[in-house]
């Protein structure tokens, strides 16, 4: 696995360094009450977050395998991707692809797929990781991009983490290192507008507890890579069909407007 550690530097840019994660003993509560002038705080509207990304973006989608392959690739596969399809397709050199992406033992004619055994990954997760290649359709990106932004610390959970877009999620933080440690800030709110209605906890905020090794933009475009990534996966012929799209939709309309002038033609004595 030392080989998905790091890209080259010229076309996929610099690999992002691998920070320890927070030690368990000094992470704090999952989730805390808001502070007495919180009130005055917008709360964070998690679920409207967009992921906003582009498959015709070949530099993200570069970003992206390095992300993936960086983070990702421990747990999960992408059974349906060759690596010689991705490299083709993103215009990564084949020394490149050999070096930096292929996994040992593998060819660049090889799907991709994890090296990690199933029995074992459903020992120490509770279940196997999904295989990633359809997630984005199965899922939708701005999903994907609300899941890798709102995991958050959780002492009592085995992972020591949660996740708000998919609750009790068997997955670690894995990106903590790069995002940091924060704790999810509740309010209480009225269940309803009734009288005596009981009282229930609503998120908040996040609140950081110990800084990662991006800032908060350079994370966001570090999720969005991933994204996009996952995306192109789940559909890689979909920028050209798009255009090709386009061509036809147009030819189709000239085709109807001479078949109508034909069809005139035709029956003007009729008529």
């Amino acid at each position: 696995m030392a080989k998905f550690a790091s890209l080259v530097l010229i076309l996929l840019g610099a690999p992002l360094a691998l920070a320890a994660s927070e030690p368990a003993a000094t992470q704090p509560a999952a989730t805390q009450p808001a502070a007495a002038g919180a009130e005055a705080r917008a709360p964070v509207r998690w679920e409207t977050w967009r992921a906003g990304n582009s498959v015709a973006d070949n530099e993200s989608l570069q970003r992206g395998a390095r992300n993936f392959m960086n983070y990702c690739i421990g747990c999960h596969s992408l059974k349906y991707m060759r690596y010689q399809r991705m490299a083709d397709d993103m215009q990564i050199p084949t020394a490149v692809l050999t070096a930096n992406l292929v996994a040992p033992g593998s060819t660049n004619l090889d799907y991709i797929t994890t090296s990690m055994p199933a029995e074992d990954a459903a020992n120490w997760f509770g279940k196997t990781p999904p295989d990633l290649s359809l997630i984005a359709r199965s899922r939708s990106v701005d999903y994907l991009y609300r899941f890798l932004k709102t995991f958050y610390s959780d002492p009592s959970s085995a992972t020591l983490s949660d996740n708000l877009a998919y609750p009790t999620t068997a997955m670690p933080a894995v990106l903590s290192d790069l995002e940091g440690v924060k704790a999810a800030v509740y309010r209480q709110v009225k269940s309803s507008a009734a009288a005596g209605a009981p009282m229930e906890n609503v998120f908040d905020h996040f609140e950081t507890i110990s800084p990662g090794n991006l800032t908060p933009d350079q994370f966001d475009g570090f999720v969005r890579d991933t994204v996009n990534f996952l995306d192109y996966v789940g559909d890689p012929a979909q920028v050209e069909r798009r255009s090709i799209g386009l061509w036809v939709v147009l030819f189709l309309l000239l085709l109807s407007a001479l078949a109508l002038m034909l069809k005139k033609e035709y029956w003007k004595d009729v008529h």
